[in-house]
């Protein structure tokens, strides 16, 4: 046990600690708001104006300020297979099988993709939520023992000399506490707000599916 450390020292390493986790913290939650905050407009304005084109053509065109977010993206990836496709038929293995079942999985793998975006910084926050605490609890350990050294050593227990160490590493358990509460309720919040937007993202590739479908752009075996 490193007992010629100072409590100052070990308190002080823990609080730099809390405070980078704090800053982590509030980073992720101001990026993530934006994120999901674009994402619901994009995905909004690009869904309208998909649905309102007369034909697939129309709809594969759309200006470049409308066909943004993960929906437009996940469109683009649908019209560049059925692009390449029709040209790659039996030349390569890519293109074996049924058409509309390897449209649906590049579908979905673009989806996945999204939603690995989506998720990014989300395990940053449960960890954060789950270790900030114990940071805290660690350094108000260390600081108990070695204000109870120094007491010992001084041969003193009045209130004045034992409160006054223990009270100090006590702050770093309220600290670690104050920086989890956040982190913990913005991932609950965004884990929320990516479930939510995954079933938006489903929806949508049902919905081109069919209407790729409906219009022939794929052979539906």
């Amino acid at each position: 046990m490193p007992y010629h450390l100072s409590p100052e020292i070990i308190i002080d390493g823990t609080l730099y600690t809390l405070v980078a986790f704090s800053v982590a913290t509030w980073t992720l939650i101001l990026f993530k708001t934006w994120q999901f905050i674009k994402n619901t407009q994009y995905n909004r304005r690009f869904n309208q104006a998909f649905w309102d084109a007369p034909d697939l053509e129309q709809a594969k065109n759309l200006p470049n300020e409308i066909a943004k977010g993960p929906q437009a993206r996940i469109a683009r990836r649908g019209f560049a297979w059925i692009d390449e496709s029709r040209q790659a038929v039996g030349k390569n293995l890519k293109y074996c099988g049924v058409p509309s079942e390897l449209l649906e999985h590049a579908l979905l793998v673009q989806m996945q993709q999204e939603q690995q975006m989506m998720d990014s910084g989300l395990t940053l926050l449960a960890s954060i939520g789950s270790t900030a605490p114990f940071v805290g609890l660690f350094g108000t350990v260390l600081g108990i023992m070695h204000a109870m050294h120094d007491i010992t050593a001084s041969g003193s227990t009045s209130l004045d000399v034992v409160a006054g160490p223990i009270g100090d590493a006590l702050v770093a358990t309220a600290i670690g506490i104050a920086v989890a509460v956040p982190a913990v309720l913005a991932y609950n919040f965004f884990l929320r707000r990516v479930k939510q937007q995954r079933v938006g993202l489903e929806n949508f590739v049902v919905s081109f599916m069919h209407i790729a479908l409906s219009a022939n752009a794929i052979d539906k075996e």
